[in-house]
């Protein structure tokens, strides 16, 4: 038999808050298009042109200002990468139209334990998304509005906090919350930019007036293929996010690998224009790196010529997008976590979705985590950076490499040959040898750039990153392990069936004579005839009481009576009720009854002692005894 259940949840605080609650039929709605998915899964992507050309001349300023002139071939360097990264995982969209995340490429193609890496490198980099992104947003509008320098770390928590209850009302409405912003960014960068350019062709656009103090430069070095690697290392985070529309091509309308495939386009054409033109700007009004006044506020009042509206504008719009980049990750990273949550490396509750069909638990944690790292970094951009772009190179290479796996099997199948696997259907595809070589070259190019990061940036705070994701990969085996042997415990092949209990003993804990003891009694009636009832002695005048009620009111039931002179209470009541399991017989089982108040008002409950609670906690680990809660309401 199957039943629908009619019973809708009920209207709370949480109704106001995240929106109504969805049925499970609304799912295939919720989908997005190209223009809404361009602004839930780029934002990252393009928000990082705000703080990846700065953070190029924080490390070249070691060498002094003449050496800021190298920024201009790493940005080209760096939108090259880019290139090579997007042309990779278009054909990871196509081939995997369910969320070809890396994880899911990894597991299918390389194994358990490269998936776990890559887990464990895309969380980490989601986290970290949120921190810098929030952080260099608050940095942005700190330029703008310097009193609120001081606030920065609670302005970026409550705007983490903030970004977290949209994404907690469903992606379609977070999409439709953030695409307006999105596209404001786009058209206040793009005018920036194309004035600048205009200017600076027409001669008229001048320096930074005032510029801010380089607090970076330290004592002057030369410039080394060191440095140019560090500094490349630290401009590569503008490529970080690129990723997101690949795991999240379930989130499209059909067809979704067509429309975020065209997304994917989209987005790397208008991230790679900015990165130069912003890069190619900042030298020539000779922008200087600051955490004070960040690239984008110089080379923003520098084109406009004054602080005004349009200039208030330019900051606030990025300001925005750099919140928004957050969302990027609360798009992803539960979903990526419900996907290794049903794998077995992470905890099953983060498979369930919440009432408005997201996954809630992760969107939460996401939002604790992140708001964690900010105020032990206290939403420094450039203290975070370090830590930044290795999980997602690492987690690059691996998905890469996976893709390239893929094709080599793809291309030892016979014509018209099909071999169903958990991520995708593999079939022969006469273009492997050509797709292989491709995917094949990126994985070594993101390969070597995850290894030149970790050294260049390893002192300056990448060596967390590089415990922590091993660190996780440990868990994860661990959870692993565990949901493995409970299933091996609980799994009935090779089980006939339990013996038949021949025996129940039932001990019927007192705290007094009254109404919810002998409705206890009453129950415990129903389950054998063989009741002790048990009850603690701390006052010998109460328990002579106790006794006199009991041989009106007991029916006949006999009573045990424990003293205890130190005021115990529940260490003898577990000795006594060890004494009993010893001398169980086989095939018996122990109840252990508790009558348990209920009173009217929730805040009566902190009156009464949980002792069911306490006792179900203590015995839970032993067989053949069972602690059994009989309520009895008090109106």
């Amino acid at each position: 038999m199957r039943r629908t259940v009619g019973e809708k949840p009920r209207r709370s605080w949480r109704s106001w808050l995240i929106g109504r609650p969805l049925p499970t039929a609304d799912a295939p709605h919720q989908t997005i298009g190209k223009f809404i998915g361009l602004a839930v899964f780029s934002s990252d992507a393009m928000s990082s042109v705000a703080y990846a050309p700065q953070e190029i001349l924080i490390i070249l300023a070691a060498a002094g200002v003449t050496a800021f002139s190298y920024s201009i071939p790493l940005a080209f360097a760096i939108v090259g990468l880019l290139a090579i990264i997007i042309f990779s995982y278009e054909q990871t969209i196509h081939a995997y139209p369910n969320g070809g995340g890396s994880y899911i490429v990894a597991r299918d193609n390389l194994g358990a334990f490269p998936a776990q890496v890559a887990a464990a490198a895309l969380l980490t980099d989601y986290v970290l998304t949120v921190a810098v992104s929030v952080s260099s947003g608050v940095a942005q509008i700190a330029s703008a509005f310097p009193f609120l320098y001081p606030w920065r770390v609670w302005v970026s928590v409550a705007l983490v906090l903030f970004v977290m209850m949209v994404n907690l009302r469903g992606i379609r409405e977070s999409g439709i919350t953030f695409a307006i912003p999105t596209y404001f960014f786009i058209v206040m960068m793009y005018l920036t930019i194309g004035l600048g350019i205009i200017r600076w062709l027409t001669g008229t656009l001048g320096a930074v007036v005032d510029p801010p103090e380089m607090e970076f430069a330290q004592t002057l070095q030369t410039v080394t293929p060191f440095l140019l690697l560090k500094a490349f290392a630290s401009g590569t985070s503008a490529v970080t996010g690129v990723e997101a529309i690949a795991d999240g091509v379930p989130a499209f309308r059909e067809p979704r690998s067509r429309n975020a495939g065209i997304t994917l386009l989209m987005m790397a054409c208008i991230l790679g224009s900015l990165m130069l033109a912003i890069t190619i700007l900042a030298h020539q009004v000779s922008a200087l790196p600051s955490e004070s006044e960040t690239l984008i506020s110089q080379l923003a009042r520098t084109v406009y010529g004054e602080r005004g509206i349009l200039y208030l504008m330019t900051i606030a719009a990025t300001m925005i997008i750099l919140v928004m980049a957050a969302n990027t990750a609360f798009a992803d990273f539960p979903r990526l976590s419900a996907i290794a949550a049903t794998d077995g490396f992470l905890p099953r509750q983060l498979t369930y979705r919440g009432s408005r069909l997201v996954y809630s638990r992760g969107i939460m944690a996401l939002a604790f985590i992140a708001s964690g790292l900010i105020i032990v970094f206290q939403a420094s951009v450039t203290r975070l950076i370090p830590l930044y772009a290795i999980g997602v190179f690492v987690s690059f290479t691996l998905s890469q490499a996976g893709m390239a796996h893929r094709w080599w099997k793809s291309g030892h199948l016979k014509a018209g040959e099909e071999k169903v696997e958990r991520g995708s259907t593999l079939r022969f595809d006469p273009g492997w040898k050509y797709k292989m070589i491709i995917n094949g070259f990126g994985a070594s190019v993101t390969a070597v750039i995850a290894f030149v990061f970790g050294a260049t940036k390893f002192t300056d705070g990448a060596w967390i990153v590089i415990i922590l994701i091993p660190l996780q990969v440990f868990i994860f085996s661990s959870i692993h392990h565990h949901y493995r042997r409970v299933a091996e415990r609980l799994s009935l092949e090779h089980f006939g069936a339990y013996p038949r209990i021949s025996r129940h003993r039932v001990i019927l804990l007192l705290g007094g004579v009254h109404r919810g003891s002998l409705a206890a009694l009453r129950y415990a009636r129903t389950l054998s005839d063989d009741i002790t009832a048990v009850y603690v002695s701390i006052d010998p005048n109460e328990a002579a009481k106790i006794q006199k009620k009991w041989e009106i009111w007991g029916e006949g039931v006999r009573l045990v009576i424990l003293d205890s002179p130190y005021r115990l209470f529940l260490e003898p009541l577990l000795e006594y009720i060890e004494e009993i399991d010893e001398q169980r017989q086989a095939n018996e089982i122990i109840t252990v009854v508790v009558p348990q108040f209920v009173p009217r008002h929730w805040w009566a409950r902190f009156l009464h002692a949980r002792t069911a609670d306490t006792l179900r906690k203590v015995l839970l680990n032993r067989t053949e005894i069972v602690v059994t809660e009989v309520p009895y309401e008090v109106h």
